[in-house]
C-alpha cells in the first residue's frame, strides 16, 4: 500500500504525480508482471547473466559523441 503524504495547499495533480512516481519506484507492476506466469530459477539466472553481459558490453563502448 502507498502512502503519500499531501499537503493542504497542494493541488491534486500534484498529489498524483507523486502518487505516480512512487507507484514506479515499487516496481509493483514488475512483480505483477514476472508473478504472472511461472519462470524456472535457471532461466532467471540466465536472464541475469545476460543482462549483465549487454550492460558490460554497453560500458566497454567509445563514448560516440
Amino acid at each position: 500500500m502507498l502512502i503519500i503524504d499531501v499537503k493542504d495547499s497542494e493541488s491534486i495533480d500534484k498529489a498524483l504525480k507523486k502518487y505516480k512516481k512512487k507507484y514506479e519506484k515499487s516496481q509493483i507492476l514488475k512483480q505483477l508482471r514476472a508473478r504472472k506466469h511461472f519462470t524456472k530459477k535457471s532461466v532467471e539466472r540466465r536472464h541475469e547473466v545476460l543482462k549483465a553481459a549487454y550492460r558490460l558490453q554497453i560500458m566497454s563502448l567509445p563514448a560516440q559523441y
